[in-house]
């Protein structure tokens, strides 16, 4: 007879947290009803977590809209940066297409039946941007031939606008 005593206080306790629980999360929701008394019977308090299953639902769906509102406000910042990581680099290219075009096809036909102990003194005199792009349409063997002609200090600029042209923009941040 006592352990079915310690059983239904058990089984009390039991109900009446779980009408503690419900009744906080009931308040949380602002339309609910008051928590049942402490000495309410068990129909009483079914019924009670009957009364408060839909606000619960419904607090609930809320929490979740607001998260995927969050993670939606994310996603479109992600999508922003995306985007304007996109026009760098079509500018980049543009940028890099038009700069290939500043040596037209006749002009490096010029260059390339020259030899290159000519060539070097007469690119050295070009505008630095047209002779970059004149050697990077000549082919690499005549390149590096006129380069090893020139005075190292224009052979190093040269070179190096020729690599920073072939190369992408660097990544930021």
């Amino acid at each position: 007879m006592a352990a079915f005593g310690i059983k239904a206080g058990r089984t009390t306790w039991r109900l009446a947290a779980s009408a503690l629980l419900l009744a906080t999360v009931s308040a949380m929701a602002n339309d609910t009803p008051a928590a049942p008394p402490a000495n309410a019977s068990i129909d009483e308090i079914q019924q009670y977590c009957s009364n408060v299953v839909d606000p619960a639902r419904d607090r609930r769906y809320l929490m979740q809209k607001q998260d995927l509102e969050k993670l939606k406000a994310d996603v479109d910042v992600r999508i922003k940066a995306l985007e304007e990581r996109r026009n760098e680099y079509q500018d980049w290219l543009k940028k890099r297409n038009d700069f290939m075009e500043t040596a037209r096809q006749d002009l490096v036909d010029i260059y390339k039946n020259m030899k290159p102990d000519a060539a070097a003194p007469r690119l050295a005199e070009v505008d630095v941007y047209v002779a970059a792009a004149i050697l990077m349409k000549l082919t690499p063997r005549q390149s590096g031939l006129i380069l090893s002609e020139m005075d190292p200090a224009k052979a190093a600029k040269l070179t190096g606008l020729i690599s920073s042209a072939a190369a992408a923009p660097a990544k930021k941040g």
